[in-house]
């Protein structure tokens, strides 16, 4: 079991990655509705990511500013705890890893960290895994214990996870008829 400590709210805050980081694919972007200009909403995600201003030109600078092409697109979001916020360090989520990178490769821009000073923001390219074969998996198990790890292991609320279920069943049952 996943031991989670969520706060009531409807962002994503730095304090959510102290367990690391986290990969995200972007269902959207809109006008935000608090004090961030943007609310970038997640696919599956109740919550969104409201980007500080030097996270939003990293991503303008990688992606182009048209919001509909980051759709489907993939982000590495993680806890920075050198973020200050005035004089106080508070902490602050970053980008360490994007998809769709220009030539695939290592991106790095000049970006202003605070009044008169710039700073070089680097992200890594986002590799994909290969997409898994949950069928052929399953298919090739034998056991409850295996069908339930991978079960686990499946996306939330998929297909693949009520394929793994119905073939787990189907074993039970032959395990009942033998």
């Amino acid at each position: 079991m996943k031991i989670t400590a969520e706060p009531r709210s409807d962002q994503w805050n730095a304090d959510d990655f102290i367990g690391g980081p986290r990969t995200f694919t972007i269902a959207g972007v809109k006008v935000g509705a608090a004090e961030q200009k943007y609310d970038v909403q997640l696919v599956c995600e109740d919550r969104v990511w409201r980007p500080p201003l030097t996270m939003l030109r990293l991503l303008i600078a990688a992606w182009g500013d048209e919001a509909a092409v980051w759709v489907g697109r993939r982000v590495t979001l993680y806890r920075d705890p050198a973020i200050r916020f005035g004089s106080d360090q508070v902490g602050g989520i970053r980008v360490s890893h994007l998809s769709n990178l220009p030539g695939g490769k290592r991106f790095s821009v000049a970006l202003s960290e605070s009044r008169g000073r710039r700073k070089q923001i680097a992200v890594e390219p986002l590799i994909e895994e290969p997409a898994r074969d949950w069928h052929a998996e399953a298919d090739a198990l034998t056991d409850a214990d295996s069908l339930r790890a991978l079960y686990l292991a499946a996306p939330k609320d998929s297909e693949a996870r009520a394929y793994i279920a119905a073939r787990a069943q189907s074993l039970t049952a032959e395990d009942g008829a033998a």
